[in-house]
């Protein structure tokens, strides 16, 4: 085991030329991953790495090494994780990706069933409006839309959500509820600036009959959070085009109305990201699947569409 650990930080340290970067990966110290790289080329008798102040170079026996071990690194640490259901308990540290609002709302009071249930898993939760690269910076899970698909990453999709149109009761006090799309567009909005492309996003909406139309808002604020979007709308700063998972429990106690209940906005699918290596860790595939039992058994998707 203390070999297997060298020849990871080695491993680690050469995919991203950095002693700290690997450290990151891995949960340790940049002097931990030096001392197992340094116990390794001990062990072989050749140094494996060029090192200088600002970055690490493989040696010609370390890019030989690095051909003949890296392949079957990441088998023999998942053959080990799986061992663990040989003993009935997923083991090690659970690593995962969540959006801000909707790992806060939806995932995160999960927590407590999900400790109980896996006792020997420690969840290392990171909550984050952005791209992740699962497998370059070491991350078992990720949930959340859009996140592009690099090669090793599978997706499993959960629900496939809906944007609405929504408002204050405050806000449209003094005015008449809209009959076409055209009736809002010079109602002050909040519109939202995608956090991965710094794009204002249109407002796209189709209807049951799969007609589409497009409304050019009035942005009277710009905000890149849909929970704050909401909250925004709370304070009648305007209307606006809200993911469905955001807006729900609003919706349901009054304090945000539905315009044009008619149309909605395409989100596209909510899906749970994964390694697609065939020895999965027993850890990652238990919460996997705990994930989709509970959007199962809760019928979030469902419950996350405009009908």
């Amino acid at each position: 085991m203390e070999t297997l650990a060298s020849i990871e930080s080695f491993v680690r340290s050469a995919e991203t030329s950095s002693f700290s970067a690997a450290a990151r990966l891995l949960g340790l110290t940049p002097a931990a991953i030096s001392k197992n790289v340094a116990t390794l080329e001990g062990k072989l008798g050749v140094r494996l790495f060029q090192r200088s102040t600002r970055r690490l170079t493989l040696t010609e026996a370390g890019e030989a090494f690095l051909l003949e071990v890296s392949g079957g690194l990441d088998t023999v640490q998942a053959a080990l994780a799986n061992a663990s259901r040989n003993r009935g308990q997923p083991s090690g540290t659970l690593k995962v990706s969540l959006a801000f609002a909707f790992g806060r709302q939806y995932i995160l009071p999960l927590l407590t069933d999900f400790m109980a249930k896996y006792p020997d898993i420690q969840p290392d939760w990171r909550f984050e409006n952005r791209q992740v690269d699962l497998i370059n910076e070491g991350i078992d899970v990720a949930i959340g839309g859009g996140i592009e698909l690099s090669p090793g990453v599978v997706a499993r999709e959960l629900a496939r959500p809906h944007m609405v149109l929504v408002a204050s009761p405050a806000f449209l006090a003094d005015k008449k509820m809209p009959k076409v799309l055209a009736d809002v567009s010079a109602w002050d909005a909040i519109v939202r600036r995608s956090s991965n492309t710094g794009r204002i996003q249109p407002w796209q909406l189709r209807n049951k009959n799969n007609e589409q139309d497009m409304v050019e808002p009035k942005a009277r604020v710009i905000l890149n959070d849909p929970e704050a979007i909401c909250n925004a709308v709370l304070m009648d700063v305007g209307i606006a085009l809200v993911p469905m998972p955001h807006v729900r429990n609003y919706l349901q106690d009054g304090s945000l109305i539905r315009l044009l209940p008619k149309w909605y906005g395409d989100v596209g699918p909510l899906a749970i990201y994964f390694s697609s290596a065939k020895l999965l860790p027993a850890k990652t595939r238990v919460f996997v699947d705990f994930i989709v039992e509970h959007f199962r058994h809760e019928d979030l998707a469902k419950k996350f569409s405009a009908f």
